[in-house]
């Protein structure tokens, strides 16, 4: 496996700041956001350390060089819209930017991109398919006629009254993904796999592992702490955000050992990138750095360096 972290805590650095600070650390690769250049609607969206737009040979030439000089590989590129939201213009944008990362990713030769498949939060998820089987069943054919694997991320989505009560990406659990499956069969189509979600909505997040061994494409290494006594406060239908709290790996309640022994016995071989949601280290840029520090500190231990 290789270990790395997702270019979205960084979002004040340029790209070239990005790979230096990741191999001066010890990183084995980077996951690079690929939003559109402009405002982020929400934390760790909008930011863009790989414009796709227009984006050639040369530019992927450049990105790839900068890559090779500080020895630390792309896992892939991110970008994590809602292409199903009922908002007619925000739905087209999200698609459109979504090919183009995808194009990008096979130009650049990385032949991975991660995302959210999305959701109309205001319906069920039965209401939601017809719609999802229209917009990804071609994203799909022609990621893989570029070469490129998709990776879905399993976040719901769902955490302030927002995004209540479905959630904004329908890809939540094990039998949404056999669906998923089932519906587009191509082998390219997969998994970014998140534990620390399956840990808030109190589920095995190790039986994924072995049952969708074949479709988890990347992973993400965020963990998460549940606070019971808020739990017992508010109750399981309060919105996620009431009573739980993302952390970095080592600070929450995954056990990062079991889930690296099993993960490996599943014949997993790919990126482990660190996601970075801990508020206690979002002060500064010195902080956001430190988070990347402690955390690589932490999973060396499971991914030792090559």
């Amino acid at each position: 496996m290789q270990l790395g972290f997702v270019s979205a805590i960084l979002p004040d650095q340029t790209l070239e700041d990005v790979f230096a600070i990741a191999s001066e650390i010890g990183y084995d690769c980077v996951e690079l956001m690929c939003w559109p250049v402009g405002k982020a609607e929400r934390r760790y969206a909008g930011v863009t350390h790989v414009d796709v737009a227009d984006f050639d040979k040369s530019k992927a030439d450049a990105v790839n060089e900068l890559a090779d000089k500080y020895g630390v590989q792309i896992s892939g590129l991110g970008y994590y819209p809602n292409a199903l939201s009922p908002n007619a213009e925000e739905s087209e944008n999200a698609i459109a930017q979504i090919e183009k990362v995808i194009s990008a990713a096979a130009v650049l030769g990385v032949g991975r991109m991660n995302t959210f498949v999305g959701r109309d939060w205001t319906r069920s998820i039965d209401e939601n398919w017809d719609r999802f089987k229209d917009v990804w069943t071609p994203i799909i054919q022609r990621a893989g006629d570029q070469g490129v694997n998709v990776g879905i991320e399993n976040c719901p989505m769902l955490f302030t009254n927002d995004e209540w009560p479905g959630g904004k990406n329908l890809a939540i659990s094990p039998s949404v993904w056999r669906r998923m499956f089932e519906t587009i069969p191509n082998m390219n189509f997969g998994l970014n796999f998140d534990p620390s979600h399956f840990v808030w909505m109190h589920m095995d997040y190790l039986k994924p592992l072995r049952e969708f061994s074949d479709r988890i494409f990347h992973v993400h290494a965020k963990d998460v702490r549940v606070d019971q006594h808020l739990l017992d406060d508010v109750g399981i239908l309060a919105t996620p955000n009431e009573y739980h709290t993302p952390k970095l790996p080592g600070f929450g309640d995954v056990d990062w050992g079991r889930f690296f022994s099993i993960l490996g016995d599943a014949g997993y071989t790919g990126p482990v990138c660190v996601e970075v949601e801990d508020r206690a280290f979002e002060g500064s840029d010195d902080a956001r750095r430190l988070s990347l520090v402690q955390s690589h500190t932490y999973l060396r231990n499971f991914v030792p360096k090559q």
